[in-house]
């Protein structure tokens, strides 16, 4: 194992480097090495687990196994970083991280699940593989933004558009709820005037009504008047 770990923490460096390997997991003990890494050094991963298939004598992913990782800060009474857990599939999976403080990250990797369990125990022993019956392979970027930047500049670009396009409909909105206060606002000075209209024209029918009403009583009363001097 420290053999292992040696040779892992040799291919790390202190400037923008990728590390590729692959090893096997036996479903019982995580594979952890390290790596020493400088300040504010961003490190992307990405694995692929597969499990040994006795029917075709071939590793392949599969449902029944999955993968935990773990980032430990050992110069910081092993603070944990990165604690994920992944479903092997087709497609590779991704951790990231970034170093707060310059020292030694260990990087471990435990497979879990039936397949891993029980393949596990099936290949303890047999030819070629002693040290487990999940392979794992992985890819690391360390201290690197270009690689990190082009592999995922169409994520981030379709992420633009999405923000763009939202930003549009929400200067739309806003724009439709501007059209529509001032259309409220015409419509409310709209039914202001023609109520008030609708007040001086019921006033002035009172007027009218009560003068017509004031005439009619003072014409009886002279017309009564004259029948009884008659």
């Amino acid at each position: 194992m420290r053999s292992l770990l040696a040779g892992l923490t040799a291919l790390c460096t202190l400037t923008t480097s990728t590390q590729a390997l692959y090893f096997y997991l036996d479903g019982t003990t995580p594979k952890c090495f390290y790596e020493e890494l400088p300040k504010d050094t961003l490190v992307v991963g990405s694995y692929k687990a597969e499990a040994y298939n006795p029917s075709t004598g071939s590793f392949a992913p599969t449902n029944e196994l999955s993968i935990a990782v773990t980032v430990d800060e050992t110069f910081d009474n092993d603070h944990r970083v990165v604690n994920q857990r992944t479903t092997s599939s087709e497609t590779r999976s991704k951790f990231t991280f970034s170093s707060a403080e310059a020292g030694d990250h260990r990087i471990c990797f435990t497979a879990s699940g039936p397949a891993a369990i029980s393949v596990g125990g099936w290949l303890g022993g047999n030819a070629g593989v002693t040290s487990g019956g999940v392979r794992l392979s992985l890819d690391m970027a360390i201290g690197e933004t270009s690689k990190i930047q082009s592999a995922d500049q169409g994520k981030v670009d379709s992420i633009v558009a999405k923000v763009k396009e939202l930003n549009g409909r929400l200067a739309d909105i806003r724009r439709e709820q501007i059209f529509q206060r001032e259309r409220e606002a015409e419509f409310r000075d709209q039914s202001e005037s023609t109520n008030a209209k609708i007040v001086r024209w019921t006033l002035i029918q009172l007027a009218v009504l009560g003068i017509t009403c004031a005439w009619q009583l003072s014409h009886l009363r002279s017309f009564f008047i004259k029948q009884k001097l008659t």
